[in-house]
């Protein structure tokens, strides 16, 4: 019988006196042992016997609330390493308040308790893991709220321990060329992948030789699901013709594997701290392309097209990245200093006034 992909097996294996080895599986939740061949009739029936005792175990209250939240469509519409992210943090919510009774939830006073919660969080982990958590948290219970578990979320609308402010965080020539100068060429073809197309890491260290044609970078973003064509440069054209396609990805390792995205961080910011850059991030070049390509006189519109921003956020963006920087300023300067319309403004000296009597 074929293999079946089913979620929450633990797999043991076992060496007998005779020294042939079997399988076993169990239900990672409640540690059942599932008997017969995975995926024969046998498996599945402990299989679903055993999510029926944990529904059971757990049916009104929060434990059983999360699982329906991460088994719902809306959640298997988020992107992978949202579904992850959100998984990791539902776990610690699960720890604290799994067995906290779901018509608790409509009581105004549960805010207290995990407002409370988030405090603790907070000086255990910091505040942007604490504010993380209770996001999560809300995104559930906004759920539960629209499908009908629950009658208020009283979590929404928390107020956020942790701001960060990276209006500044942009990259600018001379921390590029410092990171050239340092960086592994690993690192610099990430660099000038990113800062020509705008796009978020996980897309780039995903992108395959696929997704290029030769004069155009087609993909389908993972978070928002959009799909962009991006034109490449002349730059980024000449990096990817003269690389090797040894491998499906566009961008790898030394050793011409694909990146891990927590190998690359490390080794990313291994790169910023021999190049002298502390507070900029690999995220941050995303802002700065968008940066570039509004310096460069591209429309709104233009620029969504490519980063697949919604034309809100680049005009959001704008907004907090292009008043930190130089060149639009001084481009504009020029244009009224060259202006027909504005010649008499640029005739103008102080005088000091004559004495009438005189």
């Amino acid at each position: 019988m074929p293999s079946t992909k089913i979620q929450g097996i633990n797999k043991v294996k076992k060496r007998l006196a005779d020294g042939s080895v079997r399988y076993h599986h169990y239900h990672r939740a409640t540690g059942w042992a599932l008997k017969g061949e995975l995926g024969s009739m046998e498996f599945l029936a402990d299989y679903v016997a055993a999510e029926q005792s944990m529904r059971d175990r757990h049916a009104g209250v929060l434990n059983r609330l999360i699982r329906d939240y991460t088994l719902s469509p809306e959640f298997g519409k988020l992107a992978d390493s949202t579904r992850k992210e959100y998984q990791r943090m539902l776990t610690k919510v699960e720890a604290r308040f799994g067995d906290l009774p779901i018509a608790a939830l409509d009581d105004p006073r549960v805010r207290q308790d995990f407002m409370g919660w988030r405090g603790t969080v907070s000086k255990e982990s910091g505040e942007r893991e604490a504010d993380n958590r209770l996001s999560v948290l809300s995104s559930m219970l906004t759920w539960a709220k629209e499908n009908g578990h629950i009658l208020h979320n009283h979590v929404a609308g928390f107020r956020r321990l942790h701001k960060a402010d990276r209006s500044e965080r942009i990259w600018l020539p001379e921390h590029i060329e410092a990171f050239m100068k340092v960086a592994p060429l690993e690192l610099q073809r990430a660099l000038i992948l990113a800062l020509h197309t705008g796009q978020r890491q996980a897309d780039l260290l995903s992108l395959s030789w696929n997704n290029y044609d030769g004069s155009y970078i087609s993909l389908r973003q993972g978070k928002t699901k959009r799909r962009v064509e991006i034109p490449c440069t002349a730059a980024l054209k000449r990096m990817l013709d003269g690389l090797n396609r040894e491998t499906n990805v566009v961008l790898t390792t030394k050793t011409k594997l694909p990146w891990k995205a927590r190998y690359f961080k490390a080794q990313w910011e291994s790169a910023t701290k021999a190049a002298g850059i502390t507070d900029l991030r690999f995220h941050d070049l995303r802002g700065t392309a968008i940066t570039m390509l509004a310096e460069s006189g591209c429309s709104t519109p233009q620029i969504a097209a490519i980063t697949g921003h919604s034309l809100k956020s680049v005009t959001t963006i704008l907004d907090k990245y292009l008043a930190r920087t130089r060149t639009l300023a001084g481009e504009a300067i020029t244009l009224f200093e060259n202006a027909r319309s504005t010649e008499f403004a640029n005739r103008l000296q102080t005088a000091e006034k004559k004495d009438a009597g005189a």
